[in-house]
């Protein structure tokens, strides 16, 4: 498990479960990443999950709307939504590959999110978090099939719009419905799921 930062909760997570590793990792430094995975070698990891991401510099509670509607662009913010959810997982999956298909499961798993879905996209906005999400689903479709003859499920994963610090109070789905979803995924995926957008209840969704 790896966080930027230490905290009092990590530490009693660390303490309470000695087969939990906490590791500390900033996503954003490509450096970080290839000196983990370099601490790491020889370690197989059946799921590798890229859960690091960032809506922007405001979250849903604080205006994000507002700041990523048409005409009111930051590029600077666009820049580090892209490094964040975008150039992250990329950098991770590559630099922890050789872990994953040596494993067990041989899983990669992104949380994704259905704004990134062209499909399902009728209310516009959100233009650098949209712009992100789906890129990284690009990259998930295009890695599935890169890794196919390695036997490597790789997916995108929608959390659901989960009532945290970035998705705000006003979110539909509390934190215990969507990790309880999301495990239940993650534990049946087989082959024939790599390459999809699923949603924490196990519904496949539209690109």
């Amino acid at each position: 498990a790896c966080a930027r930062q230490p905290s009092p909760a990590l530490e009693a997570l660390g303490k309470a479960h000695p087969d939990v590793q906490i590791h500390g990792l900033d996503v954003e430094d490509h450096c970080d990443i290839s000196r983990l995975a370099g601490r790491l070698q020889g370690e197989p990891i059946d799921v590798l999950i890229n859960n690091a991401g960032v809506l922007g510099k405001r979250s849903f509670d604080d205006g994000a709307m507002r700041d990523q509607s048409f005409g009111q662009s930051d590029y600077e913010d666009w820049t580090r939504i892209f490094r964040v959810n975008v150039m992250g997982p990329m950098k991770m999956a590559e630099a922890f590959i050789e872990a994953v298909a040596t494993s067990r499961q041989k899983k990669i798993v992104t949380l994704s999110s259905m704004l990134g879905s062209m499909t399902l996209n009728t209310t516009g906005g959100l233009y650098g978090y949209r712009a992100s999400k789906a890129a990284v689903n690009a990259i998930m479709k295009s890695m599935a099939v890169d890794l196919a003859p390695r036997r490597v499920i790789a997916v995108a994963l929608h959390p659901g719009w989960v009532r945290t610090d970035m998705g705000g109070r006003n979110a539909a789905v509390d934190i215990g419905e969507s990790v309880a979803g999301m495990r239940s995924v993650i534990e049946r995926l087989t082959i024939a799921d790599a390459g999809c957008l699923i949603g924490y209840d196990g519904q496949t969704m539209p690109y």
